[in-house]
């Protein structure tokens, strides 16, 4: 006889959302006491999911995101029949997202009507974007057993940083652990359109380092080129690209050291306000009543222009004025 519930959740394929994901879990939680829960989820994602206490076991996705085949999925499927699970809770509206709960047989497969899930979700909810504006609203309305009525309560995110990891990190990179970090994250995966310019930054971190702070710039190999561009505009000392010098892992148990975040509407921007940092968001083509910082920790800059949001990657009126018009003294101000 099983003594406790099991739930699958098929997880976002984006670190932002994966970082909103455990407003659900914790939900899950408080909605069935003693839980299990397990997400299955893209490889990268599982040591955010480690940081995550609610979370009982990150089962890494062995395809890549837009692939179907269909017979490792199956096999998949037949192998997390064994665990016995309840319920599955799909997160993504893809077709292909469904079928593996399908296959595992899980009795209960919940999740938005989506694009032809007609049997492979069968508690299908209607998704009104009306009552549920944010995209963590509508995970979290997933792990509720009535559609809500009116928005639900969020619990914000909360990651558990390995602080040993964090010393480790810091020392092999040969960073300064007695001058206040800011970290910067400069990149944006969607486009340009949401990054806010690079000799921004590098004003914002002469005037930082002018204050006695160290500037670290975080994010992936693809943002090297972005960091190394603010480091040598702003010329100045304690200013260290870090990008592609660490996984995600490290970038997390880092971004717990800092004592202040700045950056572009990103994954990262939810790992700092899941860390509780103090953080500046800035935001341009996309719109922060769909996806902010969930922190009371956060302030968001966003100028709501007459052409914002326009959720495009690339300024479609080339001046990307929505966030070159946020000047570095606004930010510094934000951050003071």
């Amino acid at each position: 006889m099983k003594d406790k519930r099991r739930i699958l959740v098929i997880g976002p394929s984006w670190v932002g959302d994966m970082v909103m994901a455990q407003s659900l879990f914790m939900t899950l939680q408080a909605e069935h006491p003693g839980v299990q829960i397990d997400v299955l989820a893209p490889q990268w994602s599982l040591p955010i999911l480690q940081r995550m206490p609610q979370v009982h076991l990150g089962i890494a996705m062995p395809l890549g995101h837009g692939q179907l085949d269909l017979r490792t999925r199956w096999r998949l499927g037949r192998q997390l029949a064994a665990h016995g699970y309840d319920q599955a809770i799909v997160l993504p509206g893809s077709l292909k997202s469904a079928l593996v709960p399908w296959f595992a047989g899980i009795p209960v497969r919940t999740g938005f009507t989506g694009e032809m899930r007609y049997g492979l979700i069968n508690d299908r909810r209607q998704l009104d974007k009306q009552t549920l504006p944010m995209t963590v609203q509508r995970f979290v309305a997933l792990g509720l057993a009535q559609h809500p009525q009116q928005p639900p309560d969020i619990p914000p995110p909360q990651l558990v940083a390995n602080a040993d990891n964090a010393l480790r990190v810091q020392a092999r990179l040969g960073l300064n652990a007695n001058r206040p970090a800011v970290a910067f994250m400069p990149g944006a995966e969607y486009g340009p359109a949401k990054q806010w310019p690079a000799h921004h930054f590098a004003q914002l971190a002469k005037d930082l380092t002018g204050r006695g702070h160290q500037i670290w710039i975080l994010g992936s190999a693809k943002d090297r080129a972005v960091g190394d561009a603010i480091a040598q505009t702003a010329d100045a000392p304690h200013v260290h690209n870090l990008c592609g010098q660490t996984e995600l892992a490290d970038v997390v148990d880092l971004l717990s050291l800092c004592t202040a975040a700045v950056s572009n509407d990103s994954g990262l921007m939810h790992v700092a306000a899941a860390l509780g940092k103090p953080l500046v968001a800035l935001y341009g083509s996309s719109d922060p009543k769909h996806t902010p910082p969930l922190s009371p920790q956060a302030h968001v800059l966003y100028l709501g222009l007459s052409c914002s949001p326009c959720f495009e990657r690339q300024c479609p009126l080339g001046h990307t004025r929505c966030l070159h018009d946020i000047h570095p003294d606004q930010v510094l101000q934000a951050l003071t």
